[in-house]
């Protein structure tokens, strides 16, 4: 299904380590509000959507997640790559070198571990794409908020790129519902998927 092309969808090259920035760019990996969570959100969400062309959409953000979850576990492996244990422990980041060293695990900037609870797969093309909209939100704010902690033009310039494909991908999810609104009897505008029956 997926052509892999062996590079980053935008380039990371970070010359200096930061424990401090690594540790609040790590939930953009494994955070409630990552891409993590963003791509199996979407990717399960593609099997249930009754329309062709919004399941393809699923598809393609739901992999151009996985492609932004790369560039955030590299952002962080470079962040990370040669610190000392003084650099780990004043960045308040010994805890999660005693269980990973600096190995890239998913867990948000508190420490939360991942878990599929972060994200919904209901089945109702209204209730998805509605929780699409709000999860590309929730991802900005995240990327507004870290933009507002890191000051690294190194890092702030591949997290500008990942914030604007949360904009972008809220545009397509947006002009999505609407073209799901326009299939959906007008009586019973709330319908649950088109394929069960309404009784």
């Amino acid at each position: 299904m997926w052509k892999y092309e062996k590079r980053l969808e935008y380039p990371v090259k970070i010359k200096k380590p930061d424990s401090a920035a690594a540790k609040v760019i790590i939930t953009q990996f494994g955070g409630p509000d990552g891409e993590l969570a963003a791509s199996q959100r979407y990717l399960s969400q593609r099997y249930s959507m009754p329309y062709g062309d919004v399941a393809g959409l699923l598809t393609d953000i739901g992999t151009e997640e996985l492609a932004h979850m790369e560039m955030v576990c590299a952002i962080v492996c470079q962040l990370t790559k040669d610190l000392t244990v003084d650099q780990i422990e004043k960045a308040g980041l010994a805890d999660y070198f005693v269980d990973h060293t600096v190995g890239l695990w998913p867990q948000s900037a508190g420490g939360v571990p991942f878990s599929a609870t972060v994200f919904q797969s209901k089945g109702d093309p209204i209730t998805d794409l509605t929780e699409d909209l709000a999860a590309e939100q929730k991802a900005r704010t995240t990327y507004d908020n870290i933009l507002r902690l890191v000051d690294n033009p190194d890092v702030t310039d591949a997290i500008k790129f990942l914030r604007e494909r949360e904009i972008v991908h809220f545009q397509r999810f947006g002009e999505a519902l609407r073209r799901v609104q326009e299939r959906l009897d007008s009586k019973n505008f709330y319908a649950v998927n088109p394929a069960f029956d309404n009784k």
